[in-house]
């Protein structure tokens, strides 16, 4: 009988606007953070070099975009072997 007392009970509360306004400021400190890590993901990616030849093999075999195969490319510190593997599974 105790059980179906605490199980039946709901107590409805208002949402207070400072609660509001702290859960918005932490979803956008989230997003921020995620956003400026993803920016600085995109610098180290652009900073691994990439060959012509291993590009122009990528774009071939798998038939994908240039923009797909350089960017497997550079995912994979420029590994043709790597980024063929990730392209095939």
């Amino acid at each position: 009988a105790d059980l179906e007392r605490v199980t039946d009970y709901a107590e409805e509360k208002e949402i207070q606007s400072s609660n509001l306004e702290t859960a918005m400021s932490v979803i956008g400190d989230r997003r921020s953070r995620e956003q400026k890590a993803k920016q600085e993901r995109e610098k180290e990616l652009a900073k691994v070099t990439i060959k012509k030849e291993d590009l122009e093999l990528i774009m071939t075999e798998m038939e994908i975009s240039r923009a797909a195969a350089e960017r497997s490319l550079r995912e994979h510190m420029g590994n043709v072997v790597e980024a063929l593997i990730t392209l095939t599974n």
